[in-house]
Order: C-alpha cells, then structure tokens, then sequence
C-alpha cells in the first residue's frame, strides 16, 4: 500500500515541484537550527579531482552549481531541441505569442530591477535574476488545479517557460562571462566539430557523444564561460533519429533517462544547497533593500506586466488569437505564475554576485517574489477555472475585459 502510494506521487505533475520546495524549505530549516555548522561545512566542504597537472578544485556548493546543473541545462537543451524540431515550438504560428510573452515577462522584470538600483553598479549586475521562471514550480501550481485546467493553457505555460530559458542561457552566456581562458575555449572549441561530426555520420551510440560532452564541460569549467552552457551545447548534438531504427529517438530516450533524475536528484539538491537562508538578524529592512527588494517586485509586478501586456498587445495588433479553451483571467493567472523564478533565479544570483554578499541576501527577494507570485496565481486560476463552467459568465467577464482594454 505505501508503495503504491509513494509511486502515484512521483506520477503527479506536481510531484517535483512539491520536492523542490520541501528541499527548498528543509534548508532554511536546517540553516537557522543548531544544525547550521553542519549544513555550511557541507556546502562548503572541499572535493578534488586531479588527473595528472589538471586538477579542478571545488567546494561541494560549487560542484551543485556548476557540475550538476551542468545536467540540469543538458536536459534543458534536450528538451529545446526535440521541442523546435517536433514539438510545440515547431510551428512559427505557435511561437509567436509565447515567444513575444516571453521577451515582455523578462524585459519588465529587468527593467523594475533596475529602477531600484541603477545607482549601484554591482547591485545592478543582478539585474537578470527577476527575468527568469521556474517552470517545474509553475506547471505544478498548475497540476494542482487538476484535470480542468486547460489544454491550451498548459501548452502555453509551458512554451513561455521554454522561452524563458533560452533566454536565460543567453544572458548568461553573454553577460555573466569572468576572465576568458583562450587556450580552454580553444579546446572547447576543438569539441563543437567532433560531436557536428558525430552527428553528421548518424552516430547514435551516447557514449561518445557524453565522453567529448566531458571534456567540452571541463574546458568550459577552466575558459571563464560558465561551464553549464556546456551541457546546452552537447545536446544540440545528440540526434533526434536514428535512420536505422525509425522507432527509437537517442534524444528522447536520453531526455526520458534524465527526467527523474533532474526533477528528484539534482533540482532538489541544488535547491537544498542555495536556499539555506539564514534568519538571524533579518528584519524589515532586509526585505526593503533595494536587490532584495527590486527582485521582488520585479517577479511580481514585472512578470504579470510583460507577460500580460504584451499578449494583450499582440491580440490588439492581431499577431496572434486567444489560445483556445482559454479566457483573459486564465492567462493573467498564468502570468503571475511566470513570477515563480526560483530554480533559474537561485542560479543567476550566485552568478551576478559571486555567492551571497555581506551586505543583504537576494535569496530573500526571490523566496518571497516566487512565494507571492505562485499564490496569487493559483488563486487566480482557481476562480477563473470555476467561472468558466459558466459560459455565459465568463462570455460576459471577457467582454467586459476586452472592453477595458
């Protein structure tokens, strides 16, 4: 009976989503108990791997960081990949509106940010961490609607988060790049036409298309570029088809075997291991300092601001039409879901700052943004899905909506 249980939880959409917030709350637990010395010496504790004069010496936070979410952005070109080439974002008349929704719910966010801070220059280089979306913690507010929710509203959800990822791997690649190695991106480099070459000869066998992967994340590691773009690059890589077995796809086997181990294994370590917040000393102006501060508002307001308005906009100028089985309320309560940032937010703060400063925690601001964010959004949803097994109610909100708008 346990058993059973215990596998009809890992079944539920929202199953990752609920772990990576228990993870997330057990480290705030854990970090402000008489445990605390113990949590930070094993964030902390150093691991070394030494193959003759390479050697690459981290503490465990930094291996999360930046070994195993290497995985974690793997498996997220994976999922960019099969998605541009045979699924949603396979259709340009599809990707439009999630795509332009996108581009809007990262600009406001960015832009609020930054009216907080313009005047601090290394405030302002955390100016990316409002822009992202956690979609694991998104689509399982969502799940936890149930099967009412519609179709359309997932799929739209879904491919503004996609979006949302892409262009957070951008901004990291181009902004959140330290001193350049030459002779490390020369070797990665070296890697990029070996696995085109792979690819090309319809190599379908994983293993050495993971083993140059290995050496691309190493080299990467040492070149300046955060070494987690690596795994984006290795998966553009990874075929599709296997021409002699139309039946099996490589990229989706291997996107399937990584799956659980990402939503259960690495997101919620990763969580584990950033999200211990300590309390001590926090008080009103904690929250009210302008990173932590300007995070949250720009999770809040920027996202439901961007998001909104430019598909407002784009149904205004008739690029593109109310996705079907929808209404207004339902994709303004997704909206607000896109202000959950945590998992991508977490990740580009250590980025723009270099861990945790002195002088306030920008942890606090995305906690409490995607905290809001996800309840006015469920919340949200939650009446709009009711209304809408009342046509005739809803027909009449959205009219008015349209009206006002």
């Amino acid at each position: 009976m346990a058993i059973g249980r215990i596998k009809a939880f890992f079944e539920l959409e929202a199953a990752g989503g609920i772990i990576l917030a228990l993870a997330a709350m057990l480290a705030m637990i854990v970090a402000n108990s008489p445990l605390h010395d113990l949590y930070h010496g094993f964030i902390h504790a150093p691991v070394v791997v030494q193959i003759g004069n390479f050697s690459i010496n981290k503490d465990a936070h930094h291996w999360i960081n930046d070994g195993l979410m290497a995985i974690f952005f793997f498996l997220v070109g994976l999922e960019l990949k099969r998605e541009a080439l045979v699924g949603e974002l396979s259709d340009i008349k599809q990707i439009l509106l999630p795509a332009l929704c996108a581009v809007g719910g990262m600009i406001a966010p960015a832009v609020i940010y930054a009216l907080f801070n313009y005047q601090n220059s290394e405030h302002l280089s955390g100016w990316a961490i409002p822009a992202a979306t956690d979609i694991a913690f998104a689509i399982g507010v969502l799940s936890l609607l149930g099967n009412k929710v519609p179709n359309a509203l997932k799929v739209f959800l879904v491919s503004i988060a996609i979006f949302d990822d892409l262009g957070a791997i951008i901004i990291i690649a181009l902004f959140y790049t330290a001193d350049l190695s030459l002779t490390s991106l020369a070797i990665a480099g070296v890697c990029l036409p070996l696995l085109f070459a792979l690819n090309r000869f319809n190599v379908v066998r994983l293993t050495p298309y993971l083993l140059i992967g290995l050496v691309l994340w190493a080299a990467m590691l040492k070149s300046g570029v955060h070494a987690t773009l690596a795994g984006v690059l290795l998966a553009f890589f990874i075929p599709l088809r296997n021409k002699y077995d139309p039946e099996h796809s490589p990229l989706e086997e291997l996107e399937h075997d990584l799956s659980n181990t990402v939503a259960y294994g690495i997101l919620p370590l990763f969580a584990f291991a950033n999200a211990g917040i300590s309390l001590v000393g926090t008080d009103l102006s904690s929250l009210t300092h302008s990173v932590p501060l300007g995070i949250t508002l720009g999770l809040f307001f920027g996202k439901q601001i961007g998001v909104m308005g430019v598909f407002l906009l784009a149904i205004k100028l008739k690029l593109a039409s109310l996705p079907s089985g929808t209404n207004y309320r339902q994709i303004y309560g997704a909206s607000l879901l896109c202000g959950i940032g945590f998992t991508m937010s977490l990740f580009i703060s250590g980025l723009a700052f270099n861990g945790v400063p002195d002088a306030f925690d920008p942890r606090l601001g995305i906690i409490l943004g995607s905290l809001i964010s996800g309840i006015a959004g469920y919340l949200i949803l939650r009446g709009a899905i009711k209304d809408a097994d009342h046509p005739t109610w809803a027909k009449n909100q959205e009219e008015g909506f349209i009206a006002n708008h």
